[in-house]
């Protein structure tokens, strides 16, 4: 059987990293040749994971159908997040958490998709499901997957059946869910080394609501001042996205971890919808957006219902 390579979206989070290595190791242990890859490079929050339990980061790689007729999605479904040749090789399986967009096969394949914080909470129970032992390792990284995702269980999008998850893998990693998750997150938070290129495309994605195209990029912050410090330079990167892409919208959310709000920066020509969708008015190109955390149930669900009315 051929090689068949495993990863996640573009400028890849925890969530997709983690979730490429440890369904990749799955499939090994069911008879699979595969192989976890990554189409981004490793942010410092999954870069402090991969070392706590001294994991390899897995392999950067730009097109995929040079070296794989077959593929497995993790973490994501929509192609334009995806290799920028997906539509050269055979998608054979998704395992995602996300809304479903953008996506069709020419076959049928295996498709897991299901409304958790987290995909590593959905891959625990394939682990379970097959009868494999999850490795310390695995267990770990899977676990800050979802400590990432919940932001230690403080988002929306959390649900019981991730926190289930994360307790069961934590005892497995043998570590402290509070002491752990908070270093994670605040190695994640770090962004005094980040330029601003890489501020704006550390956590991006982009996506198409109606006949808007629309990127959305957050950045976690104990303090978001330190990130807005720099918004004229901030904003004219943004800029450049945006002639480069013909975006409608780009939105540069910073969340305060500490805090649990976001300040919303929206640039284009429909930053009318931020306005709208949220109740608020943008001053500087900026808005408070209380309570927001999470891009996936509070941010993408909102905007595209307001662009479809």
């Amino acid at each position: 059987m051929s090689k068949v390579l495993v990863f996640g979206h573009k400028n890849p989070d925890t969530d997709t990293i983690t979730a490429a290595l440890a369904y990749a190791a799955l499939k090994k242990e069911l008879g699979v040749d595969a192989e976890a890859v990554r189409l981004g490079e490793v942010n410092g929050e999954t870069q402090y994971a991969l070392d706590y339990f001294k994991v390899e980061a897995p392999r950067l790689v730009e097109k995929v159908a040079a070296e794989a007729k077959e593929v497995i999605l993790v973490d994501h479904n929509e192609r334009q997040q995806s290799a920028d040749d997906i539509e050269d090789v055979t998608v054979i399986e998704v395992i995602d958490h996300h809304r479903i967009a953008n996506f069709e096969t020419s076959g049928p394949l295996y498709y897991r998709a299901e409304p958790v914080g987290c995909t590593a909470t959905i891959l625990n129970k394939l682990y379970k499901e097959h009868g494999v032992s999850i490795s310390k390792q695995n267990a770990g990284l899977m676990l800050s997957a979802i400590i990432s995702d919940s932001l230690l269980f403080k988002s929306p999008t959390c649900t019981p059946q991730d926190v289930e998850a994360a307790n069961e893998l934590a005892r497995i990693a043998e570590v402290d869910i509070a002491k752990y998750g908070l270093d994670m997150l605040k190695a994640g938070a770090d962004l005094s080394d980040k330029t601003v290129e890489q501020l704006i495309t550390l956590d991006a994605k982009e996506f198409q609501m109606g006949d808007a195209k629309v990127e959305i990029a957050q950045v976690n912050a104990v303090d978001v001042n330190d990130v807005l410090s720099q918004q004229t330079a901030i904003e004219a990167a943004l800029t450049a996205v945006i002639e480069k892409k013909g975006l409608d919208l780009f939105l540069f959310v910073v969340t305060d971890i500490l805090n649990n709000d976001s300040v919303g920066l929206a640039l284009g020509k429909r930053t009318d919808v931020v306005e709208a969708a949220y109740n608020v008015k943008l001053e500087n190109n900026q808005a408070m957006l209380k309570g927001v955390v999470s891009r996936k149930s509070q941010i993408v669900p909102v905007l595209t219902d307001t662009f479809a009315k």
